[in-house]
């Protein structure tokens, strides 16, 4: 092997050869065998890129508040949603009328985080209680004459349109539609070119930055491409560039997770969206009842739910598909002992999703609101000072308590940005911790 000082020109030592690089070093491989290398992985390489583009630079809601279609009969978008922010707000009055109360109830200590975390849930309720609204034309509506969901559908897609245009709207809002099943798929369509034309319309030939589509109930790949082929050709025919429509999947079969070929079948239905994937949304009770579970054991930590999202949290890693939880059908309604219990366990079920990495769920019922802002605040509030601690002992390359990885100073950072994006911590307050602003947070994230 060529040693240090060696000429450029190939020599030999022993049974090796070799060569000095550049740098002056030896080195043994042949420029002919290292493009080959690159050439047999240029393919890889691509595919990597596509299929792997990490997180999404976007902001992810917290959560998706599902309506029924018909509940915007007679009111706008932004009377809806003051309504749910009044109510919860309301609730709170009622039930936790302090910070002490509330951590008593949520098995928190009555202290400073506490007391943060209490001011920040009222305020967010007055500000902006919905981050993410779903227009529901599946279950949460149900069978209808054509007629009638027709003129929702229409409505929906006005009332979308103006309270884009005011500003009161979520800054996520879409619609569900009916799955693809022989019975409903007719429908389904119907109304999402109804609601897509509609919408299209009204934005002046634009559709809102912040439009989400869900598709329910997905059983077979064929199906996610079928989605695919009616907002591609809804894109060709209204002039919008290619790939505009996205959607999410839920999943909500024992087949989306496991074919009948065994294979993990919701990693297929990701490549067969053909990047128009922007997340997948686990649906609780569907999903259980396909199992067999029975209803009083149906629920987001159920063994059998736990493995399902195991899945899906594999399958869509890097892929830049986002992951949802699902719902808890326990309300916090009635005397103020079904109302504590239903917001512990509320509390609970969000925080333990935000510890294994689900940083959505579904709130089904204004009541969740508290319990879910509380939780969700709390998460990120607590573990400020330490992931601070440590992503600025990761920049300046310092000794600390945890000697931490790119990896790990990525994950650090999604974790500060989540907090911001949500309202749970302040610019101020990271960049005081940090030392870094939003856009050197953005980078480590690699957004």
């Amino acid at each position: 092997m060529a040693r240090h000082g060696d000429s450029d020109s190939d020599t030999h030592s022993g049974s090796g050869s070799g060569s000095v690089d550049s740098a002056g070093y030896g080195t043994t491989l042949s420029s002919t065998v290292r493009a080959g290398v690159d050439d047999a992985l240029a393919a890889v390489d691509a595919e990597l890129a596509a299929r792997y583009p990490g997180e999404p630079s976007t902001r992810q809601p917290v959560h998706t508040v599902y309506v029924p279609a018909d509940a915007l009969a007679s009111v706008s978008v932004g009377e809806l949603v003051r309504d749910w922010g009044a109510r919860a707000t309301a609730l709170l009055d009622q039930h936790a009328p302090d910070a002490a109360t509330l951590a008593d109830i949520v098995g928190r200590p009555a202290d400073q985080l506490a007391a943060e975390v209490y001011d920040r849930v009222r305020a967010k309720l007055l500000r902006e209680p919905v981050e993410d609204l779903r227009i529901d034309f599946e279950d949460g509506y149900g069978p209808r004459p054509d007629a009638e969901e027709d003129a929702a559908a229409v409505r929906a897609a006005r009332l979308v349109a103006a309270a884009v245009a005011d500003g009161t709207a979520p800054p996520y809002i879409g619609i569900r539609m009916k799955c693809m099943e022989a019975a409903v798929r007719d429908r389904g369509i119907r109304t999402l070119d109804l609601f897509l034309t509609e919408l299209l319309s009204a934005g002046q030939g634009r559709l809102p930055d912040g439009l989400v589509l869900t598709l329910p109930k997905v059983t077979y790949t064929a199906q996610v491409g079928a989605m695919v082929r009616l907002v591609e050709d809804f894109e060709r025919a209204a002039g919008l560039p290619e790939g505009r429509i996205g959607f999410e999947i839920q999943i909500e079969t024992t087949q989306s997770i496991l074919g009948a070929d065994g294979r993990a079948t919701v990693a297929r239905m990701i490549d067969a969206a053909e990047g128009r994937a922007t997340a997948l949304h686990y649906g609780t009770f569907d999903y259980s009842a396909s199992c067999g579970v029975g209803a009083a054991y149906q629920s987001m930590e159920h063994p059998a739910a736990d493995h399902a999202k195991a899945v899906m949290q594999v399958a869509a890693a890097g892929t830049g598909v986002r992951l949802s939880d699902g719902s808890t059908n326990v309300i916090p309604t009635g005397d103020a002992a079904q109302v504590r219990g239903a917001w512990q366990l509320h509390h609970r079920l969000v925080r333990r999703s935000l510890e294994r990495a689900y940083y959505q769920g579904w709130d089904m019922h204004p009541g969740h609101l508290p319990t879910r802002y509380a939780a969700v605040y709390s998460f990120y509030r607590e573990g400020l000072a330490q992931a601070a601690a440590r992503l600025t002992a990761y920049v300046s390359r310092s000794a600390g308590d945890v000697m931490d990885e790119p990896a790990t100073a990525k994950a650090l950072s999604s974790y500060l940005l989540r907090g911001l994006d949500c309202g749970a911590v302040d610019p101020e307050e990271v960049e005081k911790a940090t030392g870094l602003d939003r856009r050197q947070l953005d980078a480590l994230a690699g957004r």
